[in-house]
């Protein structure tokens, strides 16, 4: 059985096709390379890889002519919330109208399955916690706007042409396979957790903290972090629930609790043990204190089960990956 992923060579994608491999999918990677690696599909995962967008409608009509494609795995989108306030243009383009142009071809080729890679920023400031996949969705930024347009086009596209699709709204991605042959990779990197690691390696003076007087425990910001290898279960999954005949849904995909940047810092103390330079710095606009999530309809529909929700986990994998890229 063949699954196409879009954006295979980035950091969720890979992992989610590494593990489709290794459940015995055969797997084709279309990806446009913008922020993917091209030397991770060809060299770590070992699969075919379309150098190509999601808006070349022709191509994606030769991919799904060419190949027998039973379903499609999503990950093109273009993730930067700061770059989406300020060139939402790329975003809306790239992220609805790119995804819009997928969804088209896959109907026209009657390939019916889709999972889409969602975020849990369509919700926007929570209105109770944990969050569930009923909360409101109100999202403050582009980015999130995208993802939720996406998710109404989504549900119009079963209701009139009976494509069947899972929607994963993640929290906070974070870790590396175990194996060390996958990490994350991002330019520029964003995320705390590799950003702190880069701190720790000596290839950042220090890591800023922004805000120490949030209504938490120690002050700082608490997120939900889900191991990277527990989203690309979950995305397995999903797959074999819409293979067996499952209905359109949408699932949160976190641990359920949550770890303030403070605990972030010190978990990577002592897993490095390196001295890790902290700067104070004022609160970012619009960080709410406290974004936990509940995954508890993906644990009973899915039966999905978080292998890796432990802190010290997450982050010692990531070094694993860091100190191995690094040789």
């Amino acid at each position: 059985m063949t699954i196409l992923v879009t954006g295979g060579a980035g950091y969720i994608g890979s992992h989610a096709v590494f593990t489709l491999k290794n459940q015995g999918y055969d797997v084709i990677v279309l990806d446009n390379l913008v922020y993917g690696h091209q030397k991770i599909v060809e060299d770590v995962l070992k699969v075919k890889l379309i150098i190509g967008d999601i808006q070349d409608r022709q191509l994606l009509k030769d991919i799904f002519a060419h190949h027998k494609i039973e379903g499609v795995m999503h990950f093109s989108a273009y993730t930067y919330v700061g770059e989406s306030v300020t060139n939402p243009a790329k975003y809306y383009q790239n992220n609805v109208v790119g995804t819009l142009t997928l969804l088209e071809e896959m109907v026209n080729a009657n390939i019916k399955k889709f999972v889409f890679s969602s975020t849990c920023a369509t919700y926007g400031v929570p209105q109770f916690l944990p969050l569930t996949e009923d909360h409101p969705q109100n999202p403050i930024n582009p980015y999130g706007k995208t993802k939720l347009m996406v998710e109404e086009i989504i549900k119009d596209f079963d209701l009139a042409y009976g494509l069947k699709s899972v929607i994963f709204r993640y929290f906070n991605a974070a870790g590396a396979d175990p194996s060390g042959l996958l990490g994350e990779d991002h330019n520029p990197e964003t995320h705390l957790i590799p950003l702190v690691l880069f701190t720790a390696l000596g290839k950042r003076e220090s890591i800023q903290v922004f805000g120490k007087d949030y209504d938490t425990p120690d002050g700082t910001c608490i997120r939900d972090y889900i191991h990277v290898c527990d989203l690309a279960d979950a995305h397995i999954l999903g797959l074999e629930y819409l293979l067996k005949g499952g209905e359109t849904e949408a699932f949160n995909l976190g641990n359920g609790n949550g770890f303030s940047v403070k605990e972030v810092i010190e978990t990577a103390k002592k897993i490095t043990q390196k001295e890790i330079k902290i700067i104070e710095s004022p609160r970012r606009v619009g960080d709410p204190a406290i974004l936990i999530g509940s995954s508890e309809k993906a644990k009973k529909v899915l039966n999905w089960h978080p292998k890796y929700a432990n802190l010290d986990l997450i982050i010692q994998h990531a070094w694993n990956w860091h100190l191995n890229s690094d040789q």
